[in-house]
């Protein structure tokens, strides 16, 4: 890895690329500490000191940056077009018309791409409205003895300002994540999402430090970077895993010129939805007690989700994640790939899977494999969230956002496969010569 960034500095187009890029992640994270306009700083400082956050605040908070909690412009990040983009691919199963934009190429792309960024508008208006408002009555920050001074004026017009804004932050992180992936290197979502992601590293691993009491909390520091070195070998051995499937086409004789005749395959992750599943069990998971929180009850039901579902380690949370994880790999494999759409494609081009029979018998044996691979994919997916919270849960409080978490995890090391897959790749093509020679 390391030697492909010192190749690509040295290639005069790849190194503006990096540079460039670079440039868009140091203004990404400038934008992540300029205060909304509306907000005590210094309020929110205090408050943050004193924060727990967990769930799916814990997890916006993760997506953003640390930018979230500080209410500033870039507080919702990158979550209303991650959040919109999963909507959109959901709904090209469901609605014909989406399917068929699909269907169409690069201009069907465009198309569901321009939907893609006006539903991450109307998004982020959303949550920058439920941001704001809960902001406002203190809810935010729940142990804070000054949450409900956070935002001072309470008047309609600061808070209209304050969507606006966050609004228009969202767009803007919208728009560098663009500029990334036409002049810099990678894909520019993923990218921001990685250095989200990796700045709340430094904080919470001294804060581990901070609290422990071996040595001077070395020990416990030592500790966790160790697992999470053991984590991340693990996650990328798991994720460069797939079943090739082979498969051959026919030559074909075209006036005097033969087609075909080749030898391929499918690549078949073992890990075939990624990261998705994590992130819809911990959004679902929240609900229940999103619900509480603003009702206000004191009910027996109410109670006792406040007992078993707001603490991440308490058993019937971690059975429940586990098992919504576990299902929604299933359920996004079943969306995201369509075994008889493949199969229809291969018989049309003259390809077939060597031993079974073209049309619906291929269709059938991709499900087959496909159902095969991703139970161990999906329980790799259960333990890779779990078992960080469970063996660390005693250096710093770890819960499912955890920086050696699943969902951490999981996203820097795609993340890095990728973008280095990508540097190798356009090197590869500027140093090969081919048939000039």
């Amino acid at each position: 890895m390391f030697t492909a960034f010192a190749r690509a500095f040295k290639t005069p187009d790849l190194r503006k690329k990096l540079l460039f890029t670079l440039g868009i992640i140091v203004l990404y994270r400038l934008g992540a500490h300029v205060p909304a306009p509306g907000v005590d700083y210094s309020k929110v400082q205090q408050c943050i000191d004193q924060a727990d956050s967990g769930g799916l605040l814990g997890l916006m908070q993760m997506f953003s940056g640390g930018a979230l909690l500080q209410i500033t412009i870039f507080a919702l990040g990158i979550m209303p077009y991650i959040t919109a983009s999963i909507i959109l691919q959901l709904l090209t199963v469901v609605i014909p018309r989406l399917e068929a934009l699909k269907k169409e190429g690069q201009s069907g792309t465009a198309k569901i791409t321009q939907y893609t960024r006006y539903l991450t508008v109307a998004l982020a208006v959303l949550q920058g409205t439920g941001l704001v408002a809960t902001a406002r009555s203190g809810a935010l920050f729940q142990n804070c003895s000054v949450a409900g001074q956070i935002v001072p004026d309470k008047s309609i017009f600061t808070t209209v300002i304050m969507v606006i804004t966050m609004t228009a932050g969202t767009a803007a992180v919208m728009w560098l994540g663009e500029l990334i992936t036409d002049r810099g290197i990678g894909n520019g979502m993923s990218i921001l999402m990685f250095i989200s992601i990796a700045a709340t590293f430094p904080g919470a691993l001294w804060a581990i430090k901070e609290s422990g009491k071996l040595a001077d909390g070395w020990i416990e520091f030592g500790t966790v970077i160790l697992v999470g070195f053991v984590m991340v070998g693990l996650v990328v051995f798991v994720e460069q895993a797939q079943r090739r499937i082979p498969v051959q086409y026919a030559k074909r004789m075209i006036g005097r010129r033969s087609y075909g005749g080749t030898s391929t395959y499918i690549p078949l992750k073992v890990n075939q939805a990624g990261v998705i599943p994590v992130i819809f069990a911990s959004s679902l998971l929240y609900i229940p007690a999103l619900i509480v929180q603003f009702s206000g009850s004191q009910a027996g039901w109410a109670t006792w989700i406040q007992d078993n579902f707001v603490t991440g380690t308490h058993p019937y949370y971690i059975a429940t994640y586990f098992v919504l994880i576990v299902f929604f790999a299933f359920f996004y494999v079943a969306i995201s790939f369509n075994p008889d759409e493949v199969a229809d494609n291969m018989k049309k081009y003259g390809g077939f899977i060597p031993g079974i029979r073209a049309g619906r018998p291929t269709a059938e044996y991709l499900s087959y494999v496909l159902n095969r691979i991703t139970w161990p994919g999906s329980l790799y997916l259960g333990l890779i969230a779990l078992v960080p919270t469970m063996a660390l849960a005693g250096f710093g409080g770890a819960n499912q956002n955890f920086p050696f978490g699943g969902t951490s995890i999981l996203i820097i090391v795609g993340v890095g496969l990728e973008t280095v897959k990508q540097i190798e790749s356009q090197l590869q093509q500027r140093n090969y010569e081919g048939f000039l020679r």
